[in-house]
């Protein structure tokens, strides 16, 4: 397939909001691949590549080289580069890297030069692509969605489903099981403002249990065996011995849990989540880092026990294995809820909530009791309740947006006010912009510009807006060494100046 092809249908997808249509057209997309490719094709759809990241910036597209008149790169040959850059590592690399980009973007036209620019940014944003994607892939095939959904819910990938659906047909989806040792996808949750919010929506009895700030575990043991995953499927089972003797010590031999990894400082209150992601990622000397920061999991579900599938169970089924299997200690503190009309059990609710918050966890989940597990998808019977924290930010920059937002000023460079005058940048975000709201942020910080690249626009930082955030993290990709976490846009504040915005000593207030 040449990559033209992926290219055009990647920006027609962008460019719709109508999802049956956005099916309709990656379905004939799909239709038209070869099998071995499928994989790839929807790689590169959702601008993932399968090579991780291959040390391309900014710096090295800027300037590419003329486009090529006619279409002649594909898809394969473009993995077959992108392998090539991905390898060259040592002295003169980087030269080399640069060689080989100029070489792939001068086979390109001038379209799939520009998907090659978003692809290797990282910027291809379409939108709830792999449900989508998903979609799609059954219509080519000829399979029932449902069907499609639970195989890559159970095997956690839907390049390799896609790929096995369209080589053999709708047959093959009844080898995608779920086995004691593969990893699945998480269930994950929706938000909800309020404790007493997510239990009215939910409308049943529900449990409402701390949402711990740690790493998302799903732990796999039969017999003697016990692999630890990630939530997106990477296998740590060598950096957490820890976890791997907890589970080598409960009375169940084939299962799989779902729950967190965390760490507790001196006071009994948990260390931040950047502590633990260190530890969980450092791949040297475990026994030293174990020293340092010992780690302790905390199980909230189970997807398997005695070798049989437990998702279709409801929530309370699948609490009363999970209390056999799991010594109280390591499970999730809760509260029921048996009847979410009654205000003296939502008041019990808020006060479990608040103190979950006294006790340094952030938030809770409220989860209805008879919902089965739903792995690999975001399920409305499990909603998370956070503390939202808003501060007045200065945008010092922007970028231009691609796809639906190809023309306007998208993702906004913010920054909080120093001691000395000037702005310290925390981060970006393109979260929570509604149409009208781009449009005039384009217009407005248009006037403010002092350079373009093409890519970003450097503006007198001048415009304030309001940011809603989840907290502060430890960051070294920014000058105060610190971030926002999944910041996004609540409203500009043009009745605000540069200098009532708030200040980074006000931001540091709020590190968890």
């Amino acid at each position: 397939m040449l990559l033209g092809r992926l290219a055009d249908v990647s920006r027609d997808v962008a460019a719709t909001s109508a999802r049956s249509r956005k099916i309709a057209m990656l379905a004939e997309l799909f239709g038209d691949t070869r099998p071995e490719h499928v994989a790839l094709v929807i790689s590169y759809l959702a601008g993932r590549l399968p090579q991780g990241r291959i040390g391309i910036g900014w710096s090295a597209l800027k300037e590419p080289p003329a486009p090529a008149s006619t279409p002649t790169l594909t898809v394969s040959a473009t993995d077959a580069a992108l392998t090539r850059l991905a390898e060259l590592q040592g002295p003169g690399s980087q030269t080399g890297r640069r060689r080989l980009v100029q070489e792939l973007m001068a086979a390109a036209t001038a379209e799939e030069q520009q998907f090659l620019m978003r692809l290797l940014m990282g910027e291809v944003r379409q939108g709830a692509l792999d449900a989508i994607a998903l979609e799609a892939v059954a219509r080519a095939a000829g399979a029932p969605a449902e069907d499609v959904r639970r195989a890559v819910m159970l095997d956690g990938s839907l390049p390799r489903v896609a790929t096995a659906l369209l080589a053999d047909g709708p047959a093959t989806l009844e080898q995608f099981r779920l086995r004691v040792g593969s990893p699945v996808l998480p269930m994950l949750a929706h938000t909800a403002k309020s404790v007493t919010e997510a239990v009215r929506t939910l409308d049943a009895p529900c449990v409402v249990e701390e949402k711990l700030d740690g790493i998302r575990v799903q732990v796999h043991r039969r017999g003697d065996e016990i692999r630890i995953f990630t939530r997106s499927l990477d296998d740590i089972t060598d950096r957490l011995p820890e976890v791997t003797a907890a589970a080598g010590r409960m009375t169940g031999d084939r299962f799989i849990l779902d729950g967190e990894v965390i760490a507790l400082d001196d006071t009994g209150r948990p260390v931040t989540f950047q502590e633990i992601a260190s530890r969980v990622g450092s791949r040297v000397d475990v026994d030293a880092a174990r020293a340092t920061l010992p780690l302790s999991p905390v199980f909230f579900d189970v997807l398997a026990a005695d070798g049989e599938d437990t998702l279709d169970r409801s929530g309370a089924e699948r609490h009363a294995v999970l209390a056999r299997l799991v010594p109280k200690p390591m499970r999730v503190r809760r509260t029921v809820v048996t009847d979410p009309q009654d205000a003296e059990q939502i008041a019990a609710a808020e006060e479990f909530f608040a103190e979950t918050l006294r006790r340094g966890h952030e938030g809770v989940l409220v989860k209805a009791l008879d919902a089965p597990y739903v792995a690999g998808r975001r399920g409305r019977s499990w909603l998370k309740v956070k503390p939202v924290h808003t501060l007045d930010l200065v945008v010092l920059a922007v970028e231009w947006g691609h796809g639906r937002r190809t023309g306007l000023l998208s993702n906004l460079h913010l920054g909080a006010r120093a001691a000395d005058g000037t702005f310290v940048m925390l981060g970006k975000t393109f979260k929570g912009l509604t149409d009208e709201m781009l449009r005039w942020q384009t217009e407005r910080l248009r006037e403010l510009a002092v350079d373009d690249d093409g890519f970003t626009v450097n503006v007198r930082p001048e415009l304030v807006v309001e940011i809603a955030y989840d907290g502060v993290q430890r960051s070294s990709r920014y000058p105060a060494g610190i971030a926002l976490r999944f910041a996004r846009v609540l409203r500009h504040r043009p009745d605000k100046s540069a200098q009532e915005a708030d200040t980074i000593e006000q931001v540091l207030e709020t590190r968890t």
